[in-house]
């Protein structure tokens, strides 16, 4: 499901519960051989300044194999990356979120060859969630 005003925002939700879905994503990434660089817990953080968020994590992930021909071929990709997805339970589920990366890169100026040389990665990701 694609929200209008993010074309490129991916968004699949599972009836499974947090902790499990988060583990499919974490275990899609490691079997894929690619690094989580990061872990953003917003809702720690939300708890730590007196706030209540249900479960909401962002993993940056990603391969220095895959990521640095494409800076090089436009080095301002590298706002866009490492990978990133959001992973927040929802009414009814956990949905996991992100943004089609070959779009934003392709927008980059980086070639179509190496844009969409990423798309696996996200790919595995989605898979996972819906098996």
């Amino acid at each position: 499901m694609n929200d209008d005003t993010q074309p490129d925002l991916v968004e699949i939700t599972s009836p499974l519960g947090f902790a499990a879905v988060f583990a499919c994503v974490n275990e899609a990434i490691a079997s894929a051989g690619l690094t989580v660089f990061a872990t953003i817990d917003h809702a720690k953080g939300a708890a730590q300044a007196g706030l209540a968020m249900p479960p909401t994590v962002v993993l940056i992930y990603g391969h220095p194999k895959g990521g640095t021909p494409i800076m090089l071929a436009a080095p301002s990709a590298a706002l866009d990356l490492p990978l990133r997805v959001l992973v927040r339970e929802v009414e009814g589920g956990t949905s996991i979120s992100f943004h089609a990366i070959a779009p934003l890169l392709q927008r980059a100026g980086v070639p179509d060859r190496l844009a969409n040389a990423l798309d696996g990665a996200q790919s595995l990701i989605a898979a996972a969630v819906q098996s």
